[in-house]
């Protein structure tokens, strides 16, 4: 029985794998037929709404909890992550953007121990020196290319993600009761309201509802958003810690072989190591972590 509900959490992880793996590329194709922030604006707001309609729907508490830290959070991680990935899309590749905001452990990493007392040790630094050496290789500063901006853009959306990340790791330390999905809807909805402002002032030019614009807003307000969240809460519950956050890992390199095959998006052999190198510092943080969690188990199963 065990075994079965642990086949389904991975199928359940590998399905959100590759919504958010390929949604980069879904990203990039939506980005040509409106404004970047016009997109993050409604691919923000409809997703909290949904998600409040579906805490209705399972009479979870709509209230709003924890408002400081909840106003932090939503513009964190709608404007500072998603507004700049959308950004950073619009005029760099989808691959690298991937890669480089997902460099988001290796900086939580790097903050916990300044905010949270967590040392960088032993094999922590094999992962910071080959995250911070594929950082160099894509950047390739001697060579600065067209779309730096957007390298510079996709890295700080996942210092924001990272940052954001701690705060939130505080406030389960601090409030552990609060409901999942309340702590993701009222950021959201509560970082989407500047969006929202700023997209409706920007002259920008008439969005284009063409069918491929349409199913790219759906496929990231309900494939991306909820389905994708809802996966990742199941997968959670029924796996370590650990082993759902390496496996989350695939997203980047599956959008870098999207991009590939569908946007022609090759990276040049220096780029393909510094992925490479950036997903070996990865995988490090990500063993560490599964490491970590076995022994706080072992640890609650003696007493």
């Amino acid at each position: 029985m065990q075994k079965n509900i642990t086949i389904k959490a991975l199928i359940a992880l590998f399905i959100l794998t590759l919504i958010w793996g390929y949604n980069w590329v879904v990203m990039k194709l939506a980005v040509q037929y409106a404004n970047p922030f016009q997109f993050a604006a409604m691919r923000t707001f409809s997703g909290a709404i949904i998600l409040f309609i579906i805490m209705a729907f399972t009479k979870r508490s709509l209230a709003v909890k924890e408002f400081p830290t909840m106003l932090v959070l939503g513009l964190l991680q709608t404007i500072g992550f998603t507004g700049l990935i959308i950004w950073a899309v619009s005029i760099g590749g989808a691959g690298k953007t991937a890669v480089l905001s997902y460099t988001m452990p290796f900086w939580v990493m790097l903050f916990a121990w300044p905010l949270l007392g967590e040392k960088v040790q032993g094999w922590q630094w094999l992962a910071v020196v080959s995250a911070l050496a594929g950082i160099v290789l894509i950047f390739d500063p001697l060579h600065i290319k067209a779309d730096g901006f957007s390298m510079v853009l996709a890295l700080l959306s996942g210092v924001f993600w990272a940052i954001s990340a701690i705060i939130s790791k505080k406030l389960h330390k601090r409030a552990p009761h609060l409901d999942l999905l309340n702590i993701t809807a009222w950021p959201m909805l509560l970082g989407s309201i500047p969006l929202v402002i700023y997209a409706l002032m920007l002259d920008a030019p008439p969005i284009q509802w063409t069918n491929t614009f349409i199913a790219a807003v759906l496929f990231n307000v309900i494939l991306s958003g909820v389905v994708a969240w809802l996966l990742w809460l199941y997968a959670l519950q029924r796996l370590n810690a650990g082993i759902a956050s390496m496996a989350s890992m695939l997203a980047p390199v599956i959008g870098v072989i999207a991009a590939w095959l569908q946007l022609n998006e090759v990276p040049d052999k220096q780029e393909l190591v510094g992925m490479g190198l950036i997903a070996l510092a990865l995988v490090i943080i990500s063993a560490i972590s599964i490491r970590k969690h076995q022994q706080i188990d072992a640890l609650q199963g003696q007493e």
